[in-house]
């Protein structure tokens, strides 16, 4: 049952990570002013299948407990967050919004960070490089809001 769990995590992060292919960054965001520390684009095709493989292990971790009801809420919750803030970014091209949004994916990925390793070591430390990049990420947000 738990590769079958992966397979549906898998394929919930799949559908979030299909927002970047629906909203492209494109040349508006090429032309907005960026700190000297933001990444060659190439990274961030490479960095989220490898968080989304580890999303979706830990997801079906907790999917294979008995009393994970609440924390699988909250990686719906982080899921649904992570799949907003593209549109709205990209699409709307809405730096605030965006940047709220990132940074209540923020709130949610570090609450699960916890919550998950409480349940399972292993599910909250599959956690840790995703809630890395979200920090990052929030962090240019907010450098690309600011600057624009």
């Amino acid at each position: 049952m738990f590769w079958l769990d992966f397979l549906v995590f898998l394929f919930a992060c799949t559908a979030a990570g299909l927002t970047g292919s629906l909203f492209p960054p494109g040349e508006w965001y090429s032309e907005l002013k960026k700190p000297v520390w933001t990444p060659p684009n190439w990274v961030f095709p490479v960095a989220w299948p490898i968080l989304y493989l580890l999303m979706s292990y830990s997801g079906a971790t907790l999917a294979n407990l008995e009393s994970a009801g609440s924390a699988l809420a909250l990686w719906a919750l982080q899921i649904s967050l992570n799949t907003l803030w593209t549109p709205v970014f990209f699409g709307l091209k809405n730096l605030k919004l965006g940047l709220i949004i990132i940074f209540l994916l923020l709130v949610s990925v570090a609450i699960c960070t916890y919550v998950f390793w409480l349940y399972a070591w292993i599910a909250g430390l599959l956690f840790l490089p995703y809630l890395a990049w979200v920090v990052f990420a929030a962090a240019l947000n907010a450098a690309v809001f600011k600057l624009n």
